[in-house]
């Protein structure tokens, strides 16, 4: 695939998705972002805000397979990775995939699972398969996991694993609409249509899964010059040194934000990074990945304020 045609599905598959989910186009771009871009999501929001749907919706514009879990205290892995059955008829036990194996997979409320269970997404997340049994199972491809978290409520929760919160490659923030986006969203229901079943909105497939992965191989070919690589590295390491930071970000978050530039470059129609794209992406990427001083976050200070300290005290290459 041609990296013109990549900007081109992007915008479609930004419109489509739009006709149903009003508004948060963060969050909309922030998703195919990592589609394309082989990379897994934590959203971080309030219940009610549309999570669900804007996953649902994105299994129809892209024509994947999409299954949901919710998270609950007594999910076992198993029912996640799926399970091996004794057949008395053929005297073998044969493997039942559990909701898994799907290429779309939405981990709602994924904190209120003890760590046990959400451990069951590690293999998942870096190596897109799943050994149950001693046996080695691929996942078919794209694979995507959208995790939610509800940043309000802590009673019977179970805080993430740093294993587990590293995989992800953005976390991504939703907040409440403005007034003239919840006007939108409460005139589909005045007008009869019920954007939970997508009927009255004409919501149009508008690439395969196939599709898919050949943006996954296109974006490759997005050029990143060499004092943008130590853009990313000079940014990765000024996070393990600042003075308000406990703990700074994994070789991983350095990795992620170079692939990301590569992809939103592509998806807004340039064969190149800029040092913009960089900048844009950084608070998505590096979020979860840096711990504050529990003295800082005592004073209101949040990881964004952190991490925009941090990139304006890194020069910034010029052409």
């Amino acid at each position: 695939m041609q990296l013109d045609r990549v900007a081109g599905l992007f915008r479609q598959a930004v419109d489509e998705i739009g006709k149903v989910v009003v508004g948060q186009m963060e969050l909309v771009e922030g998703v195919l972002i990592a589609l394309f871009s082989e990379g897994s999501v934590l959203i971080e929001g309030v219940p009610g805000l549309g999570k669900t749907l804007l996953v649902n919706t994105l299994s129809k514009v892209v024509s994947c397979s999409f299954k949901r879990v919710q998270f609950t205290p007594d999910l076992m892995p198993s029912d996640l990775t799926g399970h091996s059955v004794y057949s008395l008829r053929d005297q073998l036990f044969h493997f039942t995939p559990g909701p898994i194996f799907t290429n779309l997979l939405l981990a709602d409320e994924i904190n209120r699972a003890p760590p046990k269970s959400q451990s069951a997404l590690l293999e998942v997340m870096e190596e897109r398969q799943v050994t149950v049994d001693g046996e080695t199972r691929k996942l078919s491809r794209p694979f995507l996991v959208l995790a939610t978290q509800n940043p309000l409520e802590h009673e019977g929760t179970y805080p993430l694993p740093e294993a587990q919160v590293d995989r992800f490659m953005f976390k991504l923030l939703v907040d409440y609409p403005p007034p003239a986006d919840e006007k939108a969203i409460l005139g589909h229901y005045a007008a009869g249509r019920n954007p939970h079943r997508h009927a009255g909105f004409d919501v149009q497939h508008v690439m395969t899964a196939e599709e898919v992965l050949e943006i996954q191989k296109a974006v490759a070919q997005v050029i990143v010059e060499e004092k943008l690589v130590g853009y990313i590295v000079d940014i990765i390491y000024r996070t393990r040194h600042w003075p308000t930071v406990s703990v700074g970000s994994s070789p991983r978050g350095g990795v992620n934000l170079l692939v990301a530039a590569r992809t939103m470059a592509a998806c807004r129609g340039r064969d190149f990074v800029t040092p913009d794209d960089i900048k844009e992406l950084a608070p998505w990427v590096l979020r979860h990945r840096i711990l504050l001083r529990p003295d800082i976050e005592i004073e209101g200070t949040g990881p964004d304020e952190v991490i925009r300290e941090i990139l304006d005290s890194v020069e910034v290459p010029r052409s």
